[in-house]
């Protein structure tokens, strides 16, 4: 009994010990800037846009006018849009993916990863001038007829939406493809042999073993899209602000700290209750398959 509280004692010593580089980097990196944005958020701005205290909710009211709202629905649209696209194409990939020797899919995999080993800012770069006018797409377009000559692709909203799917693909293609790898190819064959068809095979059969997949997809893809900036910046020639753009905007062009921060918040209680959703989904679909 003597040697057993000691050897407690050591061994919660050395877990906190171990845990405690871990601990103190949240605390500094994550939880402090988080309640110094939060405490910003109700504060006032002086006459230079700095945090000059106090504690005020007409950061949050401002929020409430029409061109800001109009700016939460255009960013929650687009991102369930794109999630929506990143969900079809990556479950197609997915599927083609899982259907291919394992020697044939580490090979794809590893080209739908290689691009991504470059820095984000240089593949979006790279997308002004694939859409640039005379540029490769505009090129592709002439060949068949599309369009005549130089066309003007960016800046625009087609433009950054493609940034915006390009972007997001690949998470929503891994999470997926998890799912299907270990599928036998006999069960879709099965099932066609029992009468379902190629719509069938996949809503009835392949779609409810990929659902967990999909929905961590839609996770991984939804809630990053609503605080991206630079695509809608350098694409879309920032015409069509997100939610992350109006924040750089307050912080940096309307130098207004406080609202910037009440705009940080609001982004951050609209990712959280993403979260939120799809876990509860995810709750759900476990208590089904149970």
């Amino acid at each position: 009994m003597t040697t057993t509280a000691p050897r407690s004692a050591r061994r919660a010593a050395v877990t906190a010990a171990l845990l405690a580089p871990a601990g103190i980097t949240v605390l500094g990196l994550v939880l402090v800037p988080l309640l110094l944005v939060v405490r910003n958020s109700f504060a006032s701005a002086d006459a230079y846009g700095g945090v000059k205290g106090g504690y005020t909710l007409a950061n949050y009211q401002d929020l409430l006018e029409p061109i800001y709202l109009k700016v939460f629905g255009y960013s929650l649209g687009m991102a369930a849009l794109n999630t929506i696209v990143c969900l079809l194409l990556g479950y197609v990939v997915s599927f083609y993916l899982a259907g291919r020797t394992p020697q044939r899919q580490m090979l794809l995999l590893l080209l739908i990863i290689v691009p991504f080993w470059t820095d984000f800012l240089v593949r979006t770069f790279a997308w002004i001038n694939l859409l640039s006018p005379g540029g490769p797409v505009n090129s592709l377009t002439d060949a068949v007829g599309f369009t005549d000559g130089p066309t003007q692709w960016i800046p625009s909203q087609g433009a950054s939406f493609i940034g915006l799917v390009y972007a997001f693909l690949p998470t929503a293609i891994f999470p997926i493809y998890a799912s299907l790898r270990g599928v036998d190819n006999s069960l879709g064959e099965a099932a066609r042999d029992l009468g379902c068809g190629w719509w069938r095979v996949h809503t009835r059969v392949l779609l409810p073993i990929a659902r967990p997949g999909m929905l961590a997809a839609a996770l991984l893809t939804f809630i990053p899209t609503l605080g991206v900036f630079v695509i809608p910046v350098l694409l879309g020639g920032g015409r069509d602000q997100l939610v992350g753009n109006l924040i750089v905007t307050l912080y940096t062009e309307f130098r207004n700290q406080p609202m910037g921060a009440a705009a940080s918040v609001v982004l951050l209680v609209l990712m959280v209750a993403s979260t939120v959703v799809f876990g509860l989904a995810a709750r759900r679909l476990r208590r089904k398959t149970a």
